[in-house]
């Protein structure tokens, strides 16, 4: 599998996603800096990590969705490749276009940073095939900006194609109100797009990949895709 973690002023996750990668693949990504309009030679999964890219200055997300780097990231995706982007990275790949709908403020007008339950609510993708479907795993999230919304044809599409891959919920996998930490639509914390390439989630799978960091929930995110991907030569 060879990834590449794209790097873009304020971002400051990058290193944890590429640790998270190593780990598990066994194969050290290459980070890719903002400027630059071509990605790695034979690059099979593009990884947009979260932070405040830009200071989260205009929209997040907004000013790094525009970066030379999402030409190639865009072409990548229409090849087939696939696209993960974590918290400011679903942003950025939304504000890009790759995604559809948007991420506002969250409900509460603060930030949050915390840990939350997920539910899997699709577990026939790339991303998601090491886990069961229905599985509640914990994982953390950090961001003032994550109330995913969309117009509601969106919305119908993609509950009616299955294309919600995460939900929040409570520690039995039950959805309500008071298990969504931001407000987002229908508790939506993860989207695919409809040709299954391109993921988007909030909460941070790279940080439970390790028992010593409190669990290993976020691990199977990992595996699923070392197992979708060729080995790295």
């Amino acid at each position: 599998m060879k990834a590449a973690v794209l790097v873009f002023p304020g971002i400051n996750r990058e290193t944890d996603m590429a640790k998270a990668l190593a780990a598990v693949s066994g194969v050290k990504p290459a980070m890719v800096w903002h400027t630059d309009t071509d990605l790695p030679a034979g690059t099979d999964l593009v990884v947009v990590p979260g932070g405040f890219s830009y200071g989260d200055y205009l929209r997040c997300g907004a000013i790094a969705a525009r970066a030379p780097i999402m030409r190639a990231v865009a072409a990548h995706a229409e090849r087939g490749g696939l696209v993960l982007g974590v918290c400011n990275g679903f942003q950025i790949i939304t504000e890009a276009g790759l995604l559809p709908g948007a991420l506002v403020r969250n409900a509460s007008m603060k930030f949050i940073c915390k840990e939350v339950n997920l539910k899997v609510e699709n577990r026939e993708t790339a991303f998601t095939s090491a886990y069961r479907h229905g599985q509640v795993i914990r994982c953390p999230v950090a961001h003032g900006e994550g109330n995913y919304v969309a117009d509601d044809g969106t919305i119908a599409e993609l509950e009616a194609e299955g294309r919600v891959v995460f939900r929040y919920c409570d520690p039995t996998g039950h959805i309500s109100p008071a298990a969504n930490p931001n407000g987002s639509t229908n508790a939506i914390a993860g989207i695919i797009n409809a040709r299954g390439n391109v993921l988007g989630m909030m909460p941070h799978p790279e940080n439970l990949i390790e028992a010593l960091h409190g669990g290993l929930d976020g691990r199977p995110l990992f595996d699923s895709l070392v197992a979708a991907l060729p080995k790295a030569a």
